[in-house]
């Protein structure tokens, strides 16, 4: 949904380069907090609109499933009376409403496949939100500083200082270089630790379907 595309594209959104190509960086922070709390609102209102559906989805299969038993019930009067054809005419509506079942079944499967979804993304915005306000102040004093730099090393060399500008250039280039490599090492680390959850969550769910096998074999552990 274009919703999920929105909270994607914040969600991936580099605030470094952001600020960097920004004419008015704390204006582009303000902006872009704005778009995330709205963005947030709105997701945390579909979460909870599909949480009320699903309850709905949950709420009708039940319905479904007593009326089921109700027209089973009744087909097994029937047979005790001797009345066939009302039996049959019970069984009838018993094999309609378990291809309901089977529906809702199917629905209910969707709607929680679409709810992790949204609290997914609910969770990242949230997240994200957070880095942002946690950077922002300390992206944007980067950002002035760095642009004092430049104006400093143009007006070096401006007056025709050559080789102090050359040594103020070199001493820029390191700055950035060093804080590019600073920042690359966060997101390397960052992605790591993902990677390591990851693989935990898959090695415990391995051994839960192989005790599972084990349990349907009834073979020992």
């Amino acid at each position: 949904m274009a919703l999920l595309e929105r909270v994607s594209t914040l969600v991936r959104a580099n605030l470094n380069d952001l600020i960097d190509r920004a004419e008015n960086p704390e204006k582009m922070v303000k902006q872009v907090m704005l778009d995330m709390h709205n963005q947030f609102m709105q997701v945390k209102t579909q979460v909870a609109i599909s949480i009320a559906d699903l309850h709905l989805l949950e709420k009708k299969k039940k319905e479904n499933d007593d009326l089921q038993a109700e027209w089973m019930h009744k087909a097994e009067l029937a047979v005790e009376k001797k009345k066939d054809d009302l039996a049959r005419a019970a069984l009838d509506r018993v094999m309609s409403l378990r291809r309901f079942a089977v529906s809702f079944d199917e629905q209910i499967a969707d709607q929680k496949t679409q709810v992790d979804i949204l609290k997914n993304a609910l969770q990242k915005l949230d997240q994200k939100f957070a880095e942002v306000q946690a950077k922002s102040d300390l992206l944007l004093a980067q950002h002035r500083r760095s642009r004092a730099a430049i104006k400093a090393g143009d007006a070096q060399m401006n007056i025709g200082d050559k080789s102090n500008s050359a040594t103020f250039d070199r001493m820029k280039n390191k700055v950035l270089h060093a804080e590019a490599t600073g920042q690359a090492k966060l997101e390397l680390i960052s992605d790591d630790v993902e990677d390591k959850f990851a693989a935990i969550e898959k090695e415990d769910e391995i051994e839960r379907l192989l005790e599972e096998i084990k349990t349907r074999k009834a073979l020992p552990a």
